[in-house]
């Protein structure tokens, strides 16, 4: 008789072998599935993808023939090459905090983070203003990450029935240069921000009124100045005045929506939210739907209104629900980590989400032509009133700085044809409206740091 762990047993070693590809297979499924050579689709999409990722350098891994894609391996969720012993991906990150909203890490140091784990594109996506997103881009220029401006937008959905109100956050991305009526747009989330400050005082109000005397000043100091103070930056004075024994707790116990201490602010209707994006260059997507109570008539809603995407992966995978619900409203299917950077178990990573090559692909197919006509709007804007104003909508996300210092001419073609070079690829540039664009600038001229410089195209 042959005990159990008699491996000498041929047919104990192949029931053990068995076992143990069967166990490697799983681990590669909730990695999310064994590499292998891109479909004709993938490559496709990636080249499409590394085009625009790469558009502003002279040399990407996107050539014209298929040759440099040799390399390039695909699991189930990302595209990857082997770098010796170590693997560079193909990564978007597409929800991303700062300390200008909740984040704990600067916008500089945001970008620093996700250069170190990969990330070659990443959206900014502040609650409710995009003042970080300058010094966002001017971080990546020394890390060759692409930025896209982004901004979570706070919003109520406001049913008939009150009983299924509920708050809504939205996602908008916009080009490198920003909304095409940015004015309108920061009124707005000018008008959220002065509500969180109304909020953030009626929540510490209510804890005094719980027992626990929670100082206004504390939560003020925590958020930093010039920012609104949010939920978080409550949550944050409560751990550290010792109410608490961590965040999930504070919100377990108080600021969970509904809860004892929870307050609204003067967030607009979620549908207004997504037209205003719409009308300002943008592309919007419903942030997080797994958090809302009722998504369905929220998304039904949102989708009348305009909304181009949800948020469906996150770093545990694609959640198949709302990804039926994607399929359903014939929305885009994006995600991202919602990185804040307080640390922790509970938190992703910035770049874990890991997005199929051919969702990425499928997201800029919708947003460059949105974006393009975006930046045809700003820069016909002043080809018909070059005005301080209107060369600041262009000069918004660009850092004027890398003119200086450059002779007239070229300071002046470096405006027109280098940003146009960063923001569209060759073929997005060649057309009709940017030509008579270009026309129209050939005599005008610039102020950089007070120095008129006259513009000059080819």
């Amino acid at each position: 008789m042959v005990g159990l762990g008699d491996n000498n047993n041929p047919s104990c070693q192949n029931n053990i072998s068995s076992k143990a590809k069967d166990k490697m297979k799983n681990k590669k499924k909730k990695r999310g599935g064994s590499k292998r050579k891109m479909t004709a689709e993938q490559t496709s999409a990636f080249k499409s993808v590394t085009e625009w990722v790469y558009l502003d350098r002279h040399h990407h891994p996107n050539s014209s023939s298929t040759a440099g894609l040799s390399s390039w391996v695909v699991d189930d969720f990302g595209v990857q090459k082997s770098l010796g012993r170590g693997t560079e991906k193909m990564v978007f990150e597409l929800h991303s905090h700062s300390k200008h909203s909740d984040g704990f890490l600067s916008p500089s140091k945001l970008v620093e983070r996700a250069h170190g784990n990969g990330v070659k594109v990443l959206a900014l996506t502040d609650h409710d203003t995009m003042s970080g997103i300058t010094e966002a881009v001017e971080a990546a220029r020394r890390f060759g990450i692409k930025i896209i401006p982004g901004v979570e937008i706070s919003t109520i959905f406001s049913p008939r029935n009150p009983e299924m109100e509920e708050p809504v956050h939205i996602l908008a991305y916009y080009s490198s240069c920003g909304p095409t009526r940015y004015e309108e747009l920061d009124k707005l989330l000018a008008n959220i921000r002065e509500g969180r400050y109304v909020r953030a005082k009626d929540m510490v109000l209510k804890l005094n009124k719980l027992k626990l005397p929670l100082k206004w000043e504390h939560v003020t100091k925590i958020a930093g100045k010039g920012v609104a103070p949010g939920r978080l930056h409550v949550a944050r004075a409560m751990v550290e005045a010792g109410y608490v024994e961590n965040l999930k707790q504070a919100f377990a116990r108080y600021l969970y929506d509904g809860g004892p201490a929870y307050s609204t602010g003067s967030e607009p209707l979620a549908e207004e939210a997504v037209q205003l994006i719409c009308e300002t260059g943008g592309l919007a997507v419903l942030a997080h739907p797994w958090a809302l109570k009722n998504p369905i008539p929220i998304i039904r809603r949102l989708k009348d209104a305009g909304l181009h995407g949800m948020e469906v992966y996150r770093s545990d995978g694609r959640l198949a629900a709302y990804n039926d619900l994607a399929d359903t409203y014939n929305l885009l299917k994006l995600g991202g980590s919602d990185y804040h950077g307080r640390g922790g178990h509970g938190e992703s990573e910035l770049g874990s989400v890991n997005l199929p090559v051919v969702v990425l692909h499928d997201f800029l197919k919708v947003a460059r032509p949105i974006w393009c006509s975006a930046i045809k709007d700003i820069l016909e804007g002043y080809a018909k009133e070059p005005s301080d104003t209107n060369l600041a909508k262009i000069a918004r996300f660009t850092r004027m700085g890398s003119f200086k210092g450059s002779t007239p001419l070229s300071c002046g073609k470096d405006l027109i044809d280098r940003c146009l070079a960063s923001w569209l690829t060759a073929e997005e540039q060649q057309n009709d409206e940017f030509e008579a664009i270009r026309l129209k600038l050939s005599h005008a001229t610039i102020n950089l740091s007070g120095v008129q410089v006259p513009i000059e195209t080819k």
